[in-house]
């Protein structure tokens, strides 16, 4: 029997598609390329052993993000980040005093200010959108360490390539809460019993007549309606084919939002030794030279013998392509910085890889083609013409945390984009 909807992809847009649409009395069948649920949220435990959450780590904006009370009602156990406090703060090259980290300070509000005043004074004035680069102060001592941290290493682009209104628009603010059992175990836990088909990629999918046709591997499915969940940088791709093709205004919204990158790096300790660092630890350094990319330090998060660095957007991009064990040494030099060489190989081993390492794979894999998205310069209005588009009479629709105006990059904004989807397709069915 033809389900009522088809859903391209199971990860949090698509399984919450699928939620809404079976409350409301719809038949649905998820396609999933892949062989698991979650899609960027993934958490396996195998690798580092404990839970470690190879994508989504946070449930940002958590105050009004509707996955906050189903993880609370599911009995998930949370902890609030709202603070960004490092534990060591590196000042070219020595820890940073008092008033270096007052300054330091500062410039993290200088520079939000500066983001958020512009883009006010351009919405009212009518002026175009601009780089987010050119709006923000770039003279002061902290400032290129400022703009590395909340371009590159939050939104997994550089400031220059990236829409100044879409930053402000999505900016993440209020509470930050992070999951002992891992995000990717709340989002797959609430998968669990939906009818999904694994290792089924949609190669084509046809709107050309009274419903939708999806084709690959696993034959032909027809359905009513179909939401199209995959990444925007698949559909750039062309790893998702359309019959007839899409509409220029959906395609040119698809190209406007690109995927950026941020890579995690986590290295498991070897003894009891912990570098003189409580759990949650925070370890961060000043840019040094033009060209620098700092990654952003986490250890031992729940007391686990984990070290995590985030590394974003092209030094991220540039060690996908050399592969997991440059990657691996390029953290170690990194946390070398902080601690010595020779403390790095006596906590975490001196081999390669050491005794547990793991370098995520989101530039490589081609079922996602990079992280999350952001907006190009000038295409500050591709995520609501993504999320509006209305194909075959409203029966063919995309989500996914691209098509969210305020929630972009996150998993709560894809889940509610997935919902929202989910309403238009069964109002289009009628």
């Amino acid at each position: 029997m033809e389900p009522d909807v088809l859903i391209v992809g199971a990860g949090a847009a698509g399984i919450a598609a699928a939620r809404r649409l079976q409350a409301l009395g719809r038949s649905v069948r998820l396609l999933e390329a892949g062989r698991r649920l979650g899609g960027r949220a993934w958490t396996e435990a195998a690798q580092l052993g404990a839970p470690f959450d190879h994508g989504a780590s946070w449930i940002h904006v958590a105050e009004r993000n509707p996955l906050t009370p189903i993880a609370r009602r599911l009995g998930f156990i949370l902890r609030d980040e709202r603070r960004r406090v490092r534990d060591i703060l590196l000042w070219r090259g020595q820890v940073a005093g008092a008033a270096e980290r007052a300054a330091h300070d500062a410039a993290c509000e200088a520079w939000e200010a500066a983001a958020e005043a512009e883009d006010a004074r351009r919405r009212a004035s009518g002026e175009p959108d601009i780089a987010l680069a050119a709006a923000v102060p770039r003279d002061g001592p902290w400032d290129a360490t400022v703009s590395h941290w909340f371009s590159a290493i939050i939104s997994g682009v550089e400031a220059e390539r990236f829409s100044l209104r879409d930053y402000v628009a999505t900016a993440l603010d209020g509470a930050n809460l992070q999951l002992a059992e891992g995000f990717g175990t709340l989002v797959a836990r609430l998968g669990e019993g939906l009818p999904v088909s694994f290792g089924a990629a949609v190669e084509r999918l046809r709107w050309d007549g009274p419903g939708v046709v999806a084709e690959g591997g696993f034959g032909t499915l027809r359905a009513g309606a179909a939401i199209v969940t995959v990444s925007t940088g698949v559909l750039a791709a062309g790893g998702l084919r359309f019959t007839p093709g899409l509409p220029a205004p959906v395609q040119a919204a698809i190209e406007g939002l690109p995927q950026g990158l941020l890579s995690k790096i986590a290295l498991r300790a070897a003894g009891p030794g912990r570098l003189g660092l409580g759990a949650f630890a925070r370890l961060g350094r000043s840019l040094d030279a033009p060209g620098d990319a700092p990654l952003s330090w986490m250890l031992w998060p729940w007391g686990r013998d984990h070290a995590i660095g985030f590394l974003g957007g092209e030094a991220a991009w540039a060690l996908a392509r050399e592969g997991p064990a440059a990657a691996e040494a390029h953290a170690r030099a990194e946390l070398a910085r902080y601690v010595g060489a020779a403390e790095v190989a006596r906590c975490f081993g001196p081999e390669a890889r050491g005794p547990g390492a793991v370098v995520t794979g989101w530039a490589e894999d081609p079922l996602f083609l990079g992280a999350y998205s952001h907006a190009r310069i000038g295409c500050h209005g591709a995520r609501a013409a993504l999320r509006d588009a209305e194909l075959a009479a409203g029966r063919l629709r995309f989500a996914g945390e691209a098509c969210h105006s305020r929630l972009a990059g996150t998993v709560g904004g894809a889940w509610e984009s997935g919902e929202r989807a989910a309403g238009a397709v069964h109002a289009a069915l009628g």
